[in-house]
């Protein structure tokens, strides 16, 4: 039985150990041709390792390409704005979902789920039209808002989650003292689920960071575009790529997101464990 065991949990890790290097491969070969001259990144057969590692690309993304910061900037504005805007609604809208229920929650929940089992780019046609009557088309604010809207749904539904592991009790101990709605929401409740708030955010942050088709379709300006269309229509060339310099733009471009995770994983984890539990 304990060869057996043990039989299983080496077979069990050397599993675990190739989905590992099956999932970091990429962003290994993306960390190395970010240090590799053009030429050697176009080289056959390919090298996994750069043979004169060299920061040529670095230097020259930080001094001779300026459209890489506005666009950097633009998705720090549209990303940050937008996980904002759908945390506060999300909140409010899962705190209605979970305390009050009336005959029309379920069709709510319903309609919810529905929209997400559409695929994105079938509502980019109807949001064209609909941005382009509110006159929203090539502006930041339309972007922000069509992200928001698309993240909403399954925001909503997980905040809601949260609020039922909130005992209701807690909330009508503090409505007996005198307390207002609002007041038992944000004073109560809210320092409650904050890992729950983290959780969404942090989701609303890297969905908004990733965008392309929403930014492809509402942005037309280039000094307006996001990082992911900004870099595919000027960096990627119709002949030619400049691999060296668009990995490197890659490695720059996911620092946020490392960083996002490195400083509220525990958080996050924390709090979808916490939103899985009721009562």
């Amino acid at each position: 039985m304990k060869r057996r065991q043990a039989i299983s949990n080496v077979f069990k890790y050397l599993v675990l150990a190739i989905i590992l290097v099956f999932l970091l491969f990429p962003l290994y070969w993306v960390l190395m041709t970010s240090f590799k001259t053009n030429m050697e990144a176009y080289s056959y057969p390919p090298t996994f390792a750069p043979q004169a590692p060299t920061l040529d690309s670095y230097v020259s993304l930080f001094t001779e390409n300026n459209e890489f910061f506005i666009y950097y900037k633009n998705n720090f504005i549209v990303s940050g704005i937008s996980a904002l805007l759908t945390v506060l609604i999300a909140l409010l809208g899962g705190y209605a979902l979970s305390r009050f229920h009336f005959r029309w929650n379920k069709w709510i929940v319903a309609a919810f789920m529905s929209a997400q089992m559409f695929p994105m780019i079938s509502r980019l046609i109807s949001l064209y039209s609909l941005m382009r009557g509110m006159g929203l088309i090539n502006t930041l604010p339309g972007l922000i808002l069509a992200l928001t809207a698309s993240m909403l749904p399954f925001s909503i539904m997980l905040m809601s989650s949260f609020l039922d592991s909130v005992p209701i009790e807690v909330e009508e101990s503090a409505r007996i003292d005198g307390a207002s709605r609002l007041g038992v929401l944000f004073r109560i409740v809210i320092p409650l689920v904050k890992p729950g708030i983290l959780a969404v955010g942090i989701y609303s942050f890297l969905l908004a960071w990733d965008d392309y088709l929403h930014a492809a379709t509402l942005i037309q300006t280039d000094g307006l575009r996001t990082l992911s269309i900004g870099i595919a229509l000027r960096y990627l060339g119709e002949l030619s790529y400049d691999w060296s310099l668009i990995n490197t733009i890659s490695i720059v471009g996911t620092i946020p997101m490392l960083l996002l995770f490195f400083f509220f994983q525990k958080y996050m984890v924390k709090g979808l464990v916490a939103g899985a539990v009721k009562g």
